[in-house]
C-alpha cells in the first residue's frame, strides 16, 4: 500500500514515476501498472484542487464578491477547466504520458518550439503557485502564533522569515525524502476530509457568537470590527448576496477580476491524474473517470461551502478574518491542522512538480547550456539540481509577502497553459491524423476552441497587464526556440496540419481553370551529379518565380535484380543538399534502366494535380570535363558548423556523410552514362509531352547566386536573342518560342538577385537591300514590348555578314555550314561578351536519331566560349496583353 500511495502522490507533484526511469537507476519496476482510478487519479487531483483556498480564501471570495458572483466564479472556473479536462482526457488516452505533465503533452503534440515555451511558463506557474501556498501557510501560522501581518514592517519580515523556514523544510524533503512524503498522500487527504467535515458539522452545532476583530491601520492606529456568527439565517444570506470592499491584507479595493484570480488557484490541479497513464491499470478508463469524478466532487464541496458560510457568517467576519473557520469550529485545531496539511502538501507538491518540469526541459535540450545542469540527477534518480533551482526561484517569489498579490500571476500562467493544452488537442483533431484515435470520445474541436477562447478571455479579465506580458514572453520564447531550430523525433503537428491544408487546396487547384495570364514556370531540373551542377541549381531557383521547382535524378538500375529500392535511402541526402544550398525545391528520384526512360517517368508523375512541371531544364551536353563545385562552396566545407549532435539537427545526415554520398565528378577518361542520341531524345520527348525545354551551359562561371550573396543585380546584364539564329530565313519575333524567351528573361529580371539587372534585346536585321521593312518590324516589336510591360533596351544587330555564310538548301534538315556557325558565335561574342547571362532560341531537335550528334555540334559551336547561356524552346503561349 505505501508503494501505491507513493506512486499516487508522486503523480500529483509531477514526478517521473515511469518505468524507464526506475530501470535506469538500477531498480526496475516489476509491476508499473498497479494503480486504480481512486489512488492513481482521484486522490492526487482532489488534494491538488483543495490546497489553501478551501480553508483560507472561501470567506474572502464570498465576502467580497457576494454569494451570487462567487457561485458565478465557481461555474466559470469549472467550465474552463472542464473544457480543458476534455482535452486532457483525449490526449492522455491517445498514448502514454511521461514526466512533465502539461509540458509533455504540449511538446509532443505541438512540437519543441511551442512545447518548450509553454513548458517554461508552466514551470514559472508552478513556482508562483508554490510561493502562494507557502504564503498561505505562513498567513495561517502568523494568525495563530505570530504577529499580525497588518503591521507593515514587522509583519512583512515575519512573513518572509517564516516562508524561508518552510521553504527550507520543503527543500529538505524534496532533496531527501520525497518518497516518504508521497506515502502520506492518502493520510493527508483523510486529515483534510475530517477537517472539512468538522466545518460542516460546526455550522449546525455551534451557537451564534459575536467577535471583535482588530487590525493595525495607518499611523499605528488599531482598527476594531464587530463581526458575528449567526448560524443559518435568511437575513445573513440576503446581506451576503453582493458587494466589494477593501482587502485588509493589501489595502486595495477588490473587484471581480482580483477575487476570481484568487479563487481560480483552487483549479490548478487537474493535470495530476493525466500524469499517471504509465502507472494506471487501465488509463483509458481511469483518467477520464477519475479526473471528472474528482473535479465534480470538489465543485460540489465548494458550492456547499459557499452556501453554508454565506448563510451563517456576516460579511464583516468574512472579509476581515480569512481564518474565520477556526473561530466557528467545534475544535479550532481541526481547521488549523487541515490548513497546515493542505498548504504544506500543496507547497511541496508544487516544488517537486516544478523541479520535474525543469528536469524534463533540461533532458530535451531545448534551452541549451542555461538549463543543462538541471538534467543532473542523484544515484536514485532525484533531479537535485532542478530542485535547488526551483527552491531559489520560489524563495524570490515569497518576497512579494502577500498571497493575493501573486494570485493573479499564478492564474494567468495556468490559464495560458490550459489554453495550450486545448490548442494541442484542437491541432490534433484538425490534423485528422489516423493515429489520433483517443479512447475518450467526449470532446470535439468545438470544445477545444471554446476552451482556448474562454482561457484567453478570462486571462485578460483577471489582469490585462499580466496577460499581455505572459503572451509577449511566450512569443519571445517561441522565436528563441524557432531560431535555435531544435529538431526532435516527437513528430511535428505543423506537418500534419500543413499536409491537411495542402491536400485541400491541391484539390481546389483545377487544371481546367488554368489561364495564360496566371502562368508561372514550374521547373523540373534534371541533375546527374550535384557536385558539378550546384551553380545551375542556384540559378534555376531564381528563375522559378514562385512556381514549382523539382530536382530530378535518375538512378540507373532494374528493381527486379535488386533486393530493395536504392532510391528511398537517398532522399535524406538530397533534401540535406537542398537545405545546404538554400533553394526552395522538391526532390524526386526514380530508378530506371536508362536516363531517358527515367526522365519520361519524372515528367509524367512529378507533381500533383495543378502543380506539375511545365518546363524541363537540362545541363548542356558537351565534351567539357566537369568540376567539383561543392568543394568550393563554404556551406559544404565549413565543418565548424557542428552544433552539438549533428545527427539531431540534420535528420541523420551530417556534413561528411553528405559529401561522401555524391560520387566524384567524371574525369576525362570515364565513360558517359548518356549517349548524344539519348540526350536529344529526352529533348524530343519533353516537347512531345508539351513541356518547354531549356539547356544551360557554362553556368559554373556564374557567381553570386548562393544564399549568402548580397548581389542585387545592379551590375548584371541579361541579353535576349529572340530570333532562331540557325534559320536566318525566319524573321518572326512573335512566335511562341520567341515570346517564351522574352517571358523567361522578364521572370529572371523580377527575382531578388536580378531585380536591378539591365535587360537588352537584340534584333537581327538585314540592311543590305533597299527594303526598309526591318524598321517597321522594329516599331512593331517596341509596341509589343510596351503591351507586355517588359522594360528593356532594343539593340539592332545587322547580320548580313553572318547570313552570307548560310547556304539555303532544299532540304530543311540540312545542317548549316561550320563557317555560318562560327560567324553566329562571333556575332554573339561581339555583342554579348559583357552579359551576365544570355537567352538564346533553341531550335526544334531533329526527328532522325542519326542527326543527334550534328544537332548538338551546332549548339556547341554557336555557344562556344560564350559564358552562362540558356537555350530555350517554348511550346505554350505564356504572354497576355489584356487585363
Amino acid at each position: 500500500v505505501p508503494g501505491v500511495f507513493s506512486q499516487a502522490l508522486l503523480s500529483v507533484c509531477g514526478t517521473d514515476a515511469d518505468p524507464t526511469q526506475e530501470s535506469s537507476s538500477g531498480t526496475p519496476n516489476q509491476n508499473p501498472r498497479k494503480l486504480n482510478t481512486f489512488f492513481g487519479v482521484m486522490v492526487p487531483t482532489v488534494l491538488s484542487m483543495f490546497s489553501i483556498v478551501l480553508f483560507l480564501r472561501t470567506g474572502f471570495v464570498v465576502g467580497h464578491a457576494g454569494l451570487l458572483q462567487a457561485l458565478l466564479m465557481v461555474v466559470v472556473a469549472y467550465t474552463i477547466i472542464s473544457l480543458t479536462i476534455l482535452s486532457i482526457c483525449a490526449i492522455s488516452t491517445n498514448g502514454a504520458i511521461q514526466g512533465g505533465g502539461a509540458y509533455y503533452m504540449i511538446s509532443r503534440s505541438l512540437g519543441p518550439e511551442f512545447g518548450g515555451s509553454i513548458g517554461l511558463m508552466f514551470f514559472l506557474a508552478k513556482i508562483f503557485a508554490c510561493g502562494g501556498y507557502v504564503l498561505g501557510l505562513v498567513e495561517a501560522i502568523l494568525d495563530v502564533f505570530g504577529a499580525d501581518p497588518g503591521k507593515v514592517l514587522l509583519g512583512y519580515w515575519c512573513t518572509v522569515l517564516y516562508s524561508a523556514v518552510i521553504l527550507l523544510l520543503c527543500l529538505l524533503v524534496c532533496l531527501v525524502g520525497a518518497h516518504i512524503y508521497s506515502r502520506t498522500a492518502f493520510v493527508i487527504l483523510l486529515v483534510v476530509t475530517v477537517s472539512l467535515l468538522s466545518v460542516f458539522i460546526s455550522s449546525v452545532a455551534v451557537k451564534p457568537q459575536e467577535f471583535i476583530i482588530t487590525h493595525h491601520g495607518p499611523s499605528n492606529q488599531t482598527l476594531h470590527y464587530n463581526a458575528s456568527y449567526t448560524g443559518f439565517s435568511a437575513t445573513t444570506l440576503k446581506n451576503n448576496l453582493a458587494g466589494y470592499s477593501l482587502d485588509y491584507s493589501t489595502n486595495s479595493v477588490m473587484s471581480f477580476a482580483t477575487v476570481f484570480a484568487v479563487m481560480f488557484t483552487s483549479c490548478t490541479g487537474i493535470m495530476a491524474g493525466a500524469n499517471m497513464s504509465g502507472e494506471l491499470k487501465n488509463p483509458s478508463v481511469a483518467i477520464p473517470k477519475g479526473t471528472i469524478i474528482a473535479v465534480s466532487y470538489t465543485f460540489i464541496v465548494y458550492v456547499l461551502l459557499f452556501l453554508m458560510i454565506s448563510a451563517t457568517c456576516d460579511r464583516t467576519l468574512l472579509i476581515q478574518d480569512y481564518g474565520f473557520l477556526q473561530r466557528i469550529n467545534l475544535w479550532p485545531p481541526f481547521v488549523t491542522i487541515g490548513i497546515y496539511c493542505a498548504s504544506l502538501s500543496a507547497a511541496m507538491c508544487a516544488m517537486i512538480g516544478a523541479s520535474r518540469i525543469l528536469h524534463a526541459l533540461a533532458l530535451d535540450h531545448l534551452f541549451g547550456l542555461p538549463l543543462a545542469p538541471a538534467a543532473i540527477t542523484s544515484a536514485s534518480g532525484n533531479p537535485w539540481v532542478a530542485v535547488l533551482f526551483t527552491w531559489g526561484l520560489t524563495q524570490c517569489v515569497v518576497f512579494a509577502g502577500e498571497l493575493n498579490v501573486i494570485a493573479g500571476l499564478v492564474t494567468v500562467f495556468y490559464l495560458l497553459a490550459y489554453a495550450a493544452v486545448d490548442l494541442a488537442c484542437l491541432a490534433l483533431e484538425w490534423a485528422s491524423a489516423p493515429n489520433f484515435r483517443p479512447t475518450f470520445q467526449l470532446f470535439s474541436w468545438h470544445t477545444c476552441l471554446l476552451g482556448i477562447v474562454s482561457c484567453l478571455a478570462m486571462m485578460f479579465v483577471i489582469n490585462p497587464v499580466y496577460s499581455s506580458g505572459s503572451i509577449v514572453l511566450l512569443l519571445l520564447l517561441l522565436l528563441f526556440l524557432h531560431y535555435r531550430s531544435p529538431t526532435s523525433s516527437w513528430g511535428y503537428i505543423s506537418q500534419a496540419l500543413i499536409f491537411h491544408q495542402v491536400r485541400k487546396y491541391l484539390l481546389m487547384l483545377d487544371v481546367r481553370k488554368d489561364h495564360v495570364k496566371f502562368w508561372r514556370p514550374q521547373v523540373l531540373l534534371m541533375v546527374a551529379n550535384p557536385r558539378s551542377s550546384s551553380q545551375l541549381i542556384l540559378f534555376v531557383n531564381q528563375l522559378k518565380k514562385g512556381g514549382l521547382y523539382v530536382l530530378g535524378h535518375v538512378q540507373l538500375g532494374d528493381l527486379d535484380t535488386l533486393p530493395s529500392d536504392p532510391v528511398q535511402q537517398q532522399y535524406n541526402f538530397w533534401m540535406s543538399l537542398v537545405d545546404k544550398l538554400g533553394v526552395k525545391a522538391f526532390v524526386d528520384l526514380t530508378l530506371s534502366p536508362t536516363v531517358r526512360q527515367g526522365t519520361q517517368h519524372l515528367l509524367r508523375i512529378t507533381g500533383l494535380g495543378g502543380m506539375k512541371p511545365n518546363m524541363l531544364i537540362l545541363g548542356f551536353y558537351d565534351s567539357c570535363t566537369p568540376e567539383d563545385f561543392l568543394l568550393q562552396d563554404s556551406a559544404f566545407c565549413d565543418t565548424a558548423v557542428e552544433r552539438g549532435g549533428e545527427d539531431e539537427f540534420n535528420f541523420g545526415v551530417d556534413l561528411p556523410s553528405l559529401q561522401a554520398h555524391f560520387p566524384p565528378v567524371r574525369d576525362a577518361e570515364s565513360p558517359r552514362w548518356l549517349a548524344p542520341e539519348e540526350y536529344v531524345g529526352i529533348i524530343s520527348d519533353a516537347i512531345k509531352m508539351n513541356k518547354s525545354v531549356c539547356l544551360g551551359r557554362y553556368f559554373f562561371q556564374l557567381e553570386g547566386e548562393d544564399k549568402d550573396s548580397k548581389v542585387d543585380g545592379s551590375e548584371r546584364i541579361i541579353d535576349v536573342w529572340p530570333l532562331n539564329l540557325l534559320q536566318p530565313g525566319s524573321r518572326d519575333y512573335e512566335d511562341v518560342c520567341s515570346l517564351f524567351l522574352l517571358q523567361m528573361a522578364c521572370v529572371l529580371n523580377m527575382s531578388n538577385k536580378w531585380r536591378h539587372a539591365k535587360m537588352r534585346i537584340f534584333l537581327n536585321v538585314g540592311t543590305a537591300s533597299s527594303d526598309q521593312g526591318w524598321m517597321v518590324n522594329e516599331e512593331a516589336f517596341r509596341e509589343l514590348l510596351r503591351k507586355l510591360r517588359i522594360r528593356a533596351s532594343i539593340k539592332i544587330v545587322p547580320w548580313d555578314s553572318v547570313v552570307q555564310h548560310h547556304t539555303p538548301t532544299a532540304e530543311p534538315a540540312q545542317a548549316p555550314s561550320k563557317s555560318f556557325l562560327s560567324a553566329v558565335n562571333h556575332m554573339l561574342m561581339e555583342h554579348s561578351s559583357q552579359a551576365t547571362v544570355r537567352f538564346l532560341y533553341l531550335p526544334q531537335p531533329p526527328s532522325q536519331r542519326s542527326q543527334s550528334q550534328v544537332f548538338l555540334a551546332q549548339l556547341e559551336a554557336v555557344t562556344n566560349e560564350l559564358g552562362p547561356t540558356l537555350l530555350i524552346h517554348g511550346v505554350t503561349p505564356v504572354t497576355y496583353t489584356d487585363l
